[in-house]
Formats: C-alpha cells, sequence, structure tokens
C-alpha cells in the first residue's frame, strides 16, 4: 500500500474505534471475567500445585508447575512478533489458533486427571507437566496478537479500566467458583474432585472463546518494510541501546521474577506446616481471589490515572510484604492476609504488566516491545520456580520466601528510580 492508502486507512481506522468502542469495551470485559472465572477452578498458584502434592513429595515437580506457568506465557512471544506486527487483523490468530493452542488443553488435562491419578500417579504428574505446558505456551503464542488487538480496539485511557473490570468481574464470579471448588475437592473422592474442577475450567474458558470472536477489530497495515526472522532478531538489541527507558524496565521485571519465586509453594508450605486439609487449603484460592477483586477496580483506575507504573511498584512491596509474612506467620490464619496480598499483586500485574509495555512505543513497533516486554523476562520465569524449589529442598521454605522477599524490594527500586513514566512522552498518545 502506499502512502496515500495508508493515510486513508488509518483515517477509516480511527473512525472506526470510536465508532464500536463501547462494544469493544463490553465484550472484552465479559470475555475477560469468563476466562478467569474458568481459571479459579484450576488456578496454577493453589489447585494445580495442590493436586500436583497427590501426586509426588517432590517440592521441584511443585516448582515445575509454577516454571511452566510462568515461563510458558511469556517465551514464545518474541518469536510470532516479526509476524504479527504484519497482520493487518490479529483477531484471526487470536480465534482460530487459540482454540486448539489454548483453551482444548484443559478438556485433555480433566481427562488425564480422572484416567490416570489413581491407577498410575507417575503417569498423571507427566501428562499435567504436558498439558499445563500446553496452555501456557499456546496461550503465549497467541498473546502479542492478543494484546496488540486490545490496543488496537481500545484507548489508551480506557485499557486499565477494561483490563481492571473484565478482572474484577471475573474474579468476583470467581470467588464463588473457588467456593465451589472447594466443596469439590472436600465431598467427592480424588482424583475425580480434581478432574471435575478442571472440567468446569474448560468450559468456561470456551466461553470466553466465543466472546472474543465477536471483537470489531479494525484493519490497519504496518508502514515497516518485512524483514526475516534472522534480520529481526539481530535488530532486536539495537532497540535496548536505543530506549534505555525501556531496558531498565525489563531489568526491574526480571529481577521481580525471582520475588514470585516463593508464590507457587505457598498453598503446600501451610498445608504442611498446620496439617490443613484439602478443602482448608482450597479456600485460600478463595481469600486470592478476594485480594484479586478489589485490586482489579482499584489497579484500573489508578493506572488510567496515574499511570501503569505505580500499579506495579505497589504490586512488588505486597510481594515482598506477603513473602515475608508468611514466614513469621503464627497460625494458618495469618495466610489469610498473605494471599490476599497474592491476589491483589496479581490483580496489579496482571493489569499493568500487559499493559504498561504498550505505550513505550506506536503501533509499528509495539509487537515487537511486547515481545521483548514478556519473552526476556520468561526466560527467567523458566527458571525461578525451579531455583525456588531446589532452595525449599535445600535450605527450606524460610530461606525461598525471604530470598523471594529481597528481590522484589530490588525489582521496586530498578523501577522506582531508574524507570520514568512511559505515558508522560510523545508516544503515549493513542496511536
Amino acid at each position: 500500500m502506499d502512502d496515500t492508502q495508508l493515510a486513508a486507512e488509518e483515517a477509516a481506522f480511527h473512525q472506526h474505534v470510536q465508532r464500536n468502542f463501547r462494544w469493544n469495551f463490553s465484550i472484552s470485559v465479559v470475555e475477560g471475567a469468563f476466562f478467569w472465572l474458568g481459571i479459579s477452578f484450576a488456578a496454577p498458584s493453589t489447585i494445580i500445585p495442590l493436586y500436583v502434592s497427590h501426586l509426588t513429595d517432590s517440592r521441584l515437580a511443585i516448582g515445575l508447575i509454577a516454571a511452566i506457568s510462568g515461563a510458558g506465557w511469556y517465551l514464545p512471544q518474541l518469536l510470532t512478533a516479526n509476524y504479527v506486527e504484519r497482520l493487518p487483523l490479529k483477531k484471526p490468530m487470536v480465534v482460530n489458533v487459540g482454540f486448539f493452542s489454548e483453551r482444548l488443553a484443559f478438556l485433555a488435562m480433566a481427562m488425564s486427571a480422572f484416567l490416570f491419578a489413581s491407577r498410575s500417579p507417575g503417569l498423571a504428574l507427566w501428562l499435567i507437566l504436558l498439558t499445563m505446558a500446553w496452555h501456557t505456551l499456546g496461550a503465549g503464542l497467541i498473546a502479542i496478537a492478543w494484546q496488540d488487538m486490545v490496543a488496537k480496539v481500545i484507548p489508551v485511557n480506557y485499557r486499565g479500566r477494561m483490563l481492571g473490570l473484565a478482572n474484577f468481574a471475573g474474579n468476583a464470579t470467581g470467588m464463588l467458583g473457588a467456593v465451589v471448588a472447594a466443596a469439590i475437592l472436600a465431598r467427592l473422592p480424588f482424583p475425580t474432585n480434581f478432574a471435575l474442577c478442571m472440567l468446569l475450567t474448560f468450559v468456561f474458558v470456551m466461553c470466553s472463546w466465543l466472546l472474543v470472536a465477536q471483537t470489531r477489530e479494525p484493519p490497519l497495515h504496518s508502514r515497516k518494510p518485512q524483514i526475516g526472522l534472522r534480520e529481526y532478531a539481530q535488530r532486536l538489541p539495537g532497540v535496548l541501546q536505543r530506549d534505555h527507558n525501556f531496558a531498565f524496565y525489563l531489568l526491574s521485571r526480571v529481577t521481580g521474577i525471582f520475588g514470585k519465586m516463593g508464590i507457587g509453594f505457598l498453598t503446600v508450605y501451610a498445608v504442611q506446616r498446620w496439617r490443613l486439609t484439602d478443602s482448608q487449603a482450597g479456600f485460600y484460592t478463595t481469600l486470592l481471589l478476594a485480594g484479586q477483586t478489589v485490586a482489579n477496580l482499584l489497579a484500573g483506575v489508578v493506572a488510567d490515572r496515574f499511570g501503569h507504573k505505580l500499579v506495579l511498584e505497589i504490586s512488588l512491596w505486597l510481594c515482598a510484604l506477603g513473602m515475608a509474612v508468611a514466614v513469621w506467620a503464627p497460625g494458618p490464619a495469618w495466610m489469610y492476609l498473605v494471599f490476599a496480598a497474592i491476589g491483589a499483586l496479581n490483580a496489579a500485574d496482571i493489569v499493568s504488566g500487559i499493559m504498561l509495555p504498550l505505550e513505550f512505543t506506536g503501533s509499528d513497533e509495539r509487537p515487537t516491545y511486547i515481545g521483548l516486554a514478556n519473552t526476556v523476562p520468561g526466560l527467567f520465569a523458566a527458571v525461578a520456580p525451579i531455583l525456588g524449589g531446589w532452595l525449599a529442598s535445600r535450605t527450606g521454605y524460610a530461606t525461598l520466601f525471604l530470598t523471594a522477599s529481597a528481590a522484589s524490594l530490588l525489582a521496586w527500586g530498578v523501577l522506582h528510580w531508574m524507570v520514568r513514566e512511559p505515558r508522560r512522552g510523545v508516544v503515549a498518545q493513542q496511536r
């Protein structure tokens, strides 16, 4: 397309965005609500680690679940960024690829638990690891296309509220889902209880998939010349050399990954320390979702008004405090505060961790920035929980949690003192 055609397409694009803003905002909120409702039945920080603890007593295996959950979503993204930049429409990739790569894994997960957890726990362990990898890698495969689609159809000053409301609705209904999940875990025998929870996850994420397909996205061609993957990869270091602000942001995100390496161990730690039942531990998911529910509304409003950087700073403090309280908690009731704090930091991290990279640059380079913002920390997210499992095995949970707390404080220092709020620059304008 020549410059005249591109200019005409951009004008039509902005008109389409304004005309369909309310529809896309509403669809995005309801779709996100169904997705997070579904995830509450197979929460990777509570339900899945608890399921794994029935299959093995290995702390490294629990660490692998956290590693897969974190790294799988991050790692594939930079590999798709060059391709996504050239797509005038992102929705076909989100919908068509996402069905097989992201959603279908939960059905396979439920079937593996029902068929093999009792008769062959070793095989069931391998299958839960494989299906978690299937889901998270598949989500990462379409993540840049989804984020770029959201950036296209939702103006910058509404993105925080959109994602905050979506997560608020999902967590509000997810709290009910967590209560139902706790009842299922208490009343049904193993492994039927866990298999049913995973099946419910599949049902609700498919409702989410049907809704995301209703997004009204206008086409927009990139002005960047087409290049091959090898040349694209060679240009990536130049992005960080040019944009020091973004480079320091990545440093903070990488350091913060090690602050979260203890989260996947909290439920098992509480169960073992105070000898809780599965249903009692399942209630921690309710507290986690309660923290997320409240924080999602606050994070979205604060982010749209003051910027996503402040929200991420608050999340790092919550992580540091949560890990420290877990070490010195005199009784299991204190863990309610810990899981509420973890829920709040999850909300802040989801809302602002997803949206802040969208503001460092314009539409032509946005997929590249998203890919770097997710894949670079993802390389360390693959290692951090395994390191956490090793620390827990060798030195105990206290050392793990205190190390994680210190890492969160260090990440906060980098983000607070070395990263400027990107929305204040000219690139913060709606692209």
